[in-house]
């Protein structure tokens, strides 16, 4: 029951991170970081077992370097194509806030279970 919860958690906040990416900011951003960080967290509590916990940080590490360097680069998309290039923006900021909390998760579950053994 509770992988169903994690991976309903991953594709609605993968879904919610898209949909997120056209909602303009101001008094939404706060509510829309909230609920990807908490959908992050549930992922990271109920999704990712022992086994998956390198293959998944390695990934989310793939994941944030990409989009820490390619997010501001997107916008210059905007000169040819009104808009498309902060969208895009939008979703890889949001999938890596998605990502963020779940690897925090993951990455303190693993630390765990290595001072443990």
């Amino acid at each position: 029951m509770a992988s169903k919860i994690g991976q309903w958690a991953f594709l609605v906040g993968l879904a919610l991170a898209v949909v997120f990416a056209f909602v303009k900011a101001g008094s939404w951003e706060g509510i829309v970081t909230l609920v990807l960080v908490i959908a992050g967290l549930v992922v990271g509590f109920l999704n990712i077992s022992e086994k998956e916990t390198t293959p998944f940080l390695v990934a989310t590490i793939a994941l944030m370097a990409t989009s820490a360097a390619s997010a501001s680069n997107l916008v210059v998309i905007d000169s040819l194509v009104p808009r498309v290039g902060t969208w895009l923006q939008n979703i890889v900021v949001n999938i890596g806030v998605l990502a963020t909390p779940a690897a925090v998760v993951v990455a303190l579950k693993a630390i765990k279970s290595l001072a443990q053994d």
